[in-house]
Formats: C-alpha cells, structure tokens, sequence
C-alpha cells in the first residue's frame, strides 16, 4: 500500500489494538473481518463506494453499518466502520486492509494464548507439506473444488493437530485465496504473525537438523546482525551438502558446502 492507504492501514492497526485490550474474542473478530474481507472481494461496486473518497465518511460508515448490524459482533463493526471512514488510494486497500485486520486480530489471539511461536512454525510447515504433496496442492488450491469439501478436508489433516489459530489461517487461504497462491498466502500471514514482535524471519536449509542449542546460537548471531528478534523455520535440504543457507527477506546468507563447490567450478571453468 502506498500514500494514504499506508497512513489510513496505521490507524487502523492501532485501532484494532485498542479493540483486542478490552474483553474482546480474538479469533471471532478475525473470523468476522475476514467475512468482511471476502463481502469487498466479490462485491465490486460495494466496494468502490466505501472507499470512495468523495463521499462523507459518515455516510460510508451509516451504510457499512446497514449492511453488517446484527450480522457481526460489536468489535467487528467498529473496526469496520473505522475502515470505511479512513481514505483508500485504491479501492483493493479497504479490502486488503480488512484481510490484514483479521490476520492481526488471530495472530493477537494466539499471543495472548502464549500459542505465537507455534502458529508461526505450523503456517511454515504446512506450506512445506503443500509443497511436496501436489495432489493436495491441488485440492486446496482448485476453484472447482467446493470451499465445504477443502474445509473438511482441513479439518481431517489438521484438526487436534495443530493450534486453532493456524487452522483458522489455513483454511482462510486455501478458501479465500485473493488470487494468491495458497504458499504466498500462508508465507503473507507468517510475517504478519512475525510482525507482531516485530521479527524477522530467516528460512534456514541444513543437511541435518539443528540441535537446540545450535538453533538458539544462530538465532542469537542473526538477532545481533539485523537489530530484530529473528524466527528460524528449518528446512533439511539434501541440496545443502555441508553449512547452511539463510533467508532473511530477499537477503540470502549461503555458507553451505554446494554453493562453495558450485563457486569452485565456476572459477576452474573461467
């Protein structure tokens, strides 16, 4: 987002804020703007009259309040109003912000439930499962197969196995996928976990897994390096001979023993 949808998103992320300190579900109002977020979606010139910056804010909010009185919690109506009273550069922001919304509103749920750590690293291993399994790829990702079969599907691979909060995530993507695929989706709402400490994070490929200790020593090592408390999500990676490659953003940090031969064979080919 650019310009004022940038400034319009701040303000409503400190709103949310303010809303999830009182005795607010988490999770309900995550659910709730994601609902909302899907409504912008598939109705365009709803969409555009809300973020229409020539009309009054209040009249904006007297129709979003029309629209969802009754039908949504009092939390979520309140920050839908926010949302429709601030000003948009681009119709999609209102929507995209409403998606954001709802990530920021599970992800503060999952904190609260002392459950963040494990939500990031379940979002980042389901999409490594996604990956290597194309039929269920497939499944999740095909717009012909019905959004009831993909959540039951969820639910049989994930239910009791993986914290609410990821389910919630999961499925969101897979049903709603805003014309992402279901891997950038589910690496978008990891960094919006990520974010909510304010942390980086560093995607780590090994030959063989990290102890503990090792783990806390590099994370310790990039936390220095960058400024920012940093998550490692651990690939073991046959590619990775010997060393490690880290990924942190569009960075990558290559010490592994491939790169150092494939750079040995590029010197004696020149």
């Amino acid at each position: 987002m650019r310009g004022a949808s940038r400034a319009s998103l701040a303000e409503a992320t400190d709103r949310l804020s303010a809303v999830l300190a009182g005795r607010t579900n988490a999770g309900q109002l995550g659910d709730d703007l994601f609902s909302v977020a899907d409504l912008l979606d598939s109705q365009s010139g709803l969409r555009r009259v809300l973020s229409d910056p020539s009309r009054q804010a209040a009249a904006k909010a007297g129709l979003a309040e029309t629209l969802l009185s009754g039908k949504v919690a009092a939390a979520t109506l309140e920050a839908t109003t926010g949302l429709v009273s601030a000003h948009w550069s681009a119709p999609g922001d209102l929507a995209d912000a409403a998606e954001q919304l709802a990530v920021l509103a599970i992800v503060a749920g999952a904190d609260d439930e002392g459950t963040l750590d494990e939500l990031e690293d379940e979002l980042f291993r389901f999409s490594r499962v996604v990956d290597a399994e194309p039929d269920l790829r497939v499944a999740l990702s095909s717009p012909f197969i019905a959004a009831q079969r993909k959540r039951q599907l969820l639910d049989a691979l994930l239910a009791g196995k993986v914290t609410q909060p990821a389910l919630r995530l999961i499925t969101q993507a897979a049903i709603h996928p805003r014309g992402r695929s279901l891997a950038r989706s589910l690496e978008e709402y990891a960094r919006l976990a990520a974010q909510r400490r304010a942390r980086l994070i560093a995607e780590v490929h090994v030959a063989a897994e990290l102890s503990a200790q090792q783990r806390e020593r590099l994370a310790t090592a990039l936390s220095a390096a960058y400024g920012h408390d940093v998550h490692l999500d651990v690939v073991l990676d046959p590619e990775v001979i010997g060393g490690m490659s880290v990924r942190i953003s569009d960075e990558l940090i290559d010490g592994s023993m491939a790169s150092r031969l494939a750079a040995l064979r590029r010197k004696l080919a020149a």
